[in-house]
């Protein structure tokens, strides 16, 4: 860090989380316009992010104890809002999932929760709701690494910054198109309502794709934190044709963003391109991914057309960007 850490910074985030926590409703019983307890919420919320886990899994996550945690679930059962299967891996363990209704509720959360605070980012001008965006990941990723070790604070020395524990490969690894597919899925689906046939698209496009890795204009890259795929980057270099790559299936799961695994998956990617005489680097997203548009523009990437799409059910605004050598 450049600069060391005032007490005066401490205070401010301190005062603003404070704020954050009243004004989001997170002291009341109830939360996000449901019946349901705040613990609760976010129980629904990680389960529905995970697909599924265990119930030591979710203890660890929301920090609370197994026996809160095991009459918490209690109660989600008796509301069929969950549902309890065997672990493949261990008889002993349970794996609990998201019952329909229960994922009906956690869209309904998704949409009360994206409507409070679209409220909230649409009375800032774009500068001021870029700052929140950004800080607001940044914090969340820093509080994460503090929480898992890697990150100790120490009064008079500053914190000390360490990343997580996490490997590029290049090249496939099976179960790598499920895996990714999934990623693409679950992320979509709850940040941007897309519909499942998004989800089966991706996959079916990696299973056009992997089969051509043979050839040495194609590479996959996989980002690993012990053992498990946790992010995905692609160079198709025979799609488009005429000298152009095609960068595709850009994707960090979300406890590893912030920790620069992004940015080494998008340079890898980057290289590869230049190191074999690519012409142009062609990518397509949409408006909205701020953090992933600031990532593409330091690597050179600029925006070359933008055009409202509707292919999944609704408008939105596409892009396409383009890094030239």
């Amino acid at each position: 860090m450049s600069a060391s850490l005032k007490h005066s910074d401490i205070h401010s985030v301190r005062d603003a989380s404070r704020r954050m926590v009243r004004h989001l409703g997170f002291m009341q019983q109830t939360l996000a316009g449901t019946e349901l307890s705040p613990s609760a919420v976010h129980a629904i919320i990680e389960i529905g992010a995970s697909g599924s886990l265990t119930a030591n899994r979710l203890a660890q996550i929301l920090l609370l104890e197994k026996s809160t945690v095991s009459r918490l679930l209690a109660r989600l059962l008796e509301r069929g809002l969950i549902a309890e299967s065997v672990h493949d891996g261990d008889g002993r363990s349970k794996l609990i999932s998201l019952t329909e209704a229960g994922l009906a509720l956690l869209a309904d959360i998704d949409r009360f929760a994206n409507l409070q605070v679209g409220r909230a980012l649409h009375s800032l001008n774009a500068d001021k709701r870029q700052v929140v965006v950004e800080g607001l990941d940044a914090y969340a990723c820093a509080l994460a690494q503090m929480r898992g070790g890697a990150q100790l604070y120490h009064p008079g020395n500053g914190p000390t910054n360490n990343v997580a524990d996490s490997e590029i490969l290049e090249g496939f690894l099976p179960g790598a198109i499920g895996r990714i597919a999934e990623m693409h899925g679950r992320y979509y689906a709850r940040a941007w309502g897309f519909p499942p046939i998004f989800e089966a698209k991706v996959a079916a496009g990696l299973a056009d794709f992997v089969p051509r890795l043979k050839r040495p204009a194609n590479r996959l890259w996989l980002a690993l934190q012990n053992g498990e795929i946790k992010g995905s980057a692609a160079i198709d270099g025979e799609d488009l044709g005429g000298g152009r790559a095609h960068l595709r299936w850009v994707i960090v799961e979300h406890d590893l963003r912030g920790t620069g695994t992004g940015r080494r998956l998008v340079a890898e990617a980057v290289k590869f391109c230049d190191d074999h005489g690519f012409a142009e680097i062609h990518l397509w997203t949409f408006r909205g991914l701020d953090a992933a548009r600031k990532l593409y523009e330091s690597f050179g990437f600029e925006l070359a057309e933008e055009w409202v799409g509707a292919q999944w059910g609704f408008e939105l605004p596409e892009q396409r960007f383009v890094r030239r050598v």
